[in-house]
């Protein structure tokens, strides 16, 4: 009897190791999945803090080609703009944005804010921001506006680029 009563305990004692073996590797896995989503996360706001520092500075150059780099050239995509409402392509939004405001333009200057926000899921991210734009007038008028940015980006080949963009201005007292 205390032949079998040591081997109960023995199994016992086996299968409380092989719980704890199997616990600690299920905590090791759960840590490891956590630390990659958060590298993967800083990783994806400085990417996004880059890609949205180097678009403000393309559109600052005072001319829709410098910009174009960072736009899917999709028929049919949308990209709404304070002036006129919506563009249905990269090509009209291109020239539509050239006539209504950089051929005007004498300096445009637009920054982003700091309150960067970046989400992802697999090849496409959004991101919003606060920016502004300062822009002077070839006949002397200068224009300060805040605008509240939406960019949905998707990862095509190694390069993110935009397929659907959203600018606004607050109404006043907003």
């Amino acid at each position: 009897m205390s032949a079998s009563l040591g081997k109960a305990t023995h199994s016992r004692g086996e299968r409380w190791r092989w719980m704890l073996y199997v616990a600690l590797a299920l905590a090791g896995a759960l840590l490891t999945f956590v630390g990659a989503r958060a590298q993967q996360k800083a990783t994806d706001d400085a990417t996004f803090r880059k890609l949205i520092d180097a678009y403000c500075t393309a559109w600052s150059m005072g001319n829709a080609e410098a910009p174009a780099k960072f736009y899917a050239k999709d028929n049919g995509l949308v990209f709404y703009d304070v002036a006129p409402f919506a563009y249905q392509s990269w090509k009209e939004y291109q020239a539509g944005v050239q006539k209504e405001f950089l051929e005007s333009a004498e300096n445009i200057k637009l920054t982003a804010g700091k309150d960067l926000k970046v989400t992802r899921r697999g090849t496409i991210a959004w991101t919003t921001v606060p920016m502004h734009l300062t822009e002077k007038t070839k006949d002397g008028k200068t224009t300060d506006l805040d605008l509240r940015y939406t960019g949905i980006w998707e990862k095509r080949g190694g390069s993110w680029v935009l397929v659907h963009e959203h600018l606004s201005v607050p109404l006043a007292g907003n």
